[in-house]
């Protein structure tokens, strides 16, 4: 099978389209505007590559959400929440968080989060289509989280911690922050233990199209 090039003003294919191996993958190409990007995660599609490759568009089988009414906050979490002065920011400094998230140490040495990435999420974020969240513990940045606005949905990209449990943290206010605006879902992309320990799940992807539609029609 030949992957979709989507040069120009070629729109996205079908996300039922998406490849079983790897699983996922949609198209290439394209360039990662505002316009662009915005219109990807409206679709259910992100993109994820390294920077010798060509930009490279997802839409999973599998999506990993969280409800943030179920979020999981454990026994050892509780206790860090009750003994530390936390304050939480929203949207207060993009580009330090996004930064902290593409220095994060990795197996393979690698990231995703190269230049190209910081400057087209820093003017989704300027467009207003995309969010940073920090906490500080006693006044120290301990962690932090951002993403994409698609209307009632937050698309999860990437969290890091500085201090202990500080994308957990990070977690806790975004939920709580969603609870008090009516925000009812966040798409966390990918699978990955530490958010199955957050109480996130898998769906598969007919039935996260299904929310998508449903939550950003309201």
């Amino acid at each position: 099978m030949i992957l979709p090039c989507i040069d120009g003003p070629t729109p996205f294919p079908p996300v039922n389209q998406a490849l079983n191996e790897p699983d996922g993958l949609l198209c290439f190409g394209g360039d990662l505007t505002t316009k662009r990007l915005y219109n990807a995660y409206s679709q259910g599609i992100f993109p994820w590559y390294s920077a010798e490759d060509p930009i490279l568009w997802w839409s999973p089988s599998e999506r990993m959400v969280l409800k943030p009414e179920e979020l999981h906050i454990s026994k050892s979490l509780k206790k860090s929440i009750k003994k530390n002065k936390l304050a939480y920011f929203l949207n207060r400094n993009f580009k330090t968080v996004i930064e902290h998230c593409a220095s994060i140490a990795r197996k393979d040495n690698g990231t995703w989060i190269h230049p190209e990435m910081i400057l087209a999420y820093t003017a989704l974020f300027k467009a207003g289509h995309a969010f940073c969240l920090e906490v500080e513990i006693d006044n120290q940045l301990a962690g932090g989280i951002y993403g994409v606005v698609i209307h009632n949905i937050l698309c999860g990209e990437s969290m890091f911690s500085l201090q202990t449990n500080g994308s957990k943290l990070a977690m806790v206010g975004l939920s709580q922050y969603m609870l008090e605006n009516d925000i009812q879902l966040l798409d966390c992309q990918l699978h990955n233990p530490h958010l199955d320990s957050l109480g996130a799940k898998l769906i598969a992807r007919e039935q996260f199209i299904k929310q998508l539609n449903q939550f950003t029609s309201v």
